[in-house]
């Protein structure tokens, strides 16, 4: 354990720089002391760490010493390959790329390890489609995640819910979402999320931008997804669910089938819940198809529309004399 503390330490001052004392204990959850030993063991074994004291002083190595400590175990190696997405470095225009890591990666293995850390790529496949979507990454993809890397404007003509609109952004963050790809980009009303798929047009500029300090992607997604399904679930309803209709409720989405299983069953195995709803046409279509699986039992209005909807099949397919172009004979 404290062998692999020390390594730490030493990566972290390399990768890092200067480091206090007070950071490497709670980066390790052990005490300063504990530090000031692992520091003092360090040098007994030759690496050139030495210490600056007073404000703005800490634990450092003398420039330009690098350590050749960088092999990795099985266990790390598989990790990496493991989080790796080839279909996403291919939709990104990096597949030779991370073909080429990963090769190098194995080669950084142990010869002893080898062996497992290869097998990963075998055992171990990461599919982030939905079941029925095709992989069709959007044709500017490659293009804006390069704008990304390189900090570069671009200007594009955007697909938006009501309207096609031209924006200049600064490209920030790509997000993969269940198939699809997120831009998050600073516009001039603040950062905004916009689906690659939905631009039209691109072209990225010779103006760079400068990054904003402090920005965390994945805290940005995790806020504009919370305020996408709160916009989203403007209404409510009261379900009635049969426990045949509990193995395809994932399609109504995470929030009913929440509320749902938390409910108690009756004695027929039904379950009633109140959840919320996007609007009143979305959540029928979706309803429509549970057929007499599910009952709602408010709002009025939704059972309304059930019933206009149901109504609407029942004249679609009442003739006797239906042929298989859906017409009458």
């Amino acid at each position: 354990m404290r062998a692999n503390r020390l390594l730490s330490i030493l990566i972290l001052l390399q990768s890092r720089g200067r480091l206090t004392a007070d950071v490497l204990a709670a980066e390790f959850e052990v005490s300063v002391r504990t530090i000031y030993r692992d520091i003092d063991e360090l040098s007994a074994a030759g690496v050139p760490v030495y210490a600056d004291r007073g404000p703005g002083g800490g634990y450092q190595l003398l420039d330009g010493y690098r350590t050749r400590l960088t092999g990795l175990t099985s266990g790390e190696a598989e990790t990496l390959l493991l989080v790796g997405l080839p279909g996403a470095a291919a939709d990104l225009g990096l597949a030779e790329p991370a073909a080429m890591a990963r090769l190098k990666l194995l080669a950084a293995v142990p010869a002893a390890h080898g062996d497992g850390a290869a097998r990963i790529g075998d055992r171990f496949h990461l599919d982030p489609l939905d079941w029925y979507r095709r992989a069709t990454p959007p044709p500017h993809l490659p293009a804006i995640a390069q704008a990304v890397w390189s900090e570069r404007r671009i200007a594009i003509c955007y697909e938006s819910w009501s309207a096609t609109v031209q924006r200049t952004l600064d490209p920030l963050g790509l997000v993969l979402k269940a198939g699809s790809w997120y831009l998050a980009a600073r516009a001039e009303r603040g950062i905004r999320t916009y689906r690659i798929a939905k631009v039209q047009t691109l072209e990225v500029l010779a103006e760079r931008f400068v990054y904003p300090s402090g920005f965390d992607l994945a805290a940005h997604w995790r806020n504009e997804t919370k305020r996408f399904e709160t916009v989203l679930q403007r209404a409510k309803a009261t379900l009635r669910v049969s426990s045949t209709a509990l193995e395809r409720l994932d399609r109504l989405g995470a929030d009913i089938v929440d509320a749902v299983l938390q409910a108690a069953p009756d004695a027929e195995g039904w379950r009633q819940a109140t959840a919320p709803i996007e609007s009143l046409d979305h959540a029928a279509g979706l309803l429509l198809g549970f057929g007499d699986e599910i009952e709602v039992l408010e709002p009025p209005a939704l059972r309304r529309r059930l019933a206009e909807l149901s109504g609407t099949v029942v004249a679609l397919y009442r003739d006797a004399g239906f042929e298989t172009t859906g017409r009458s004979a």
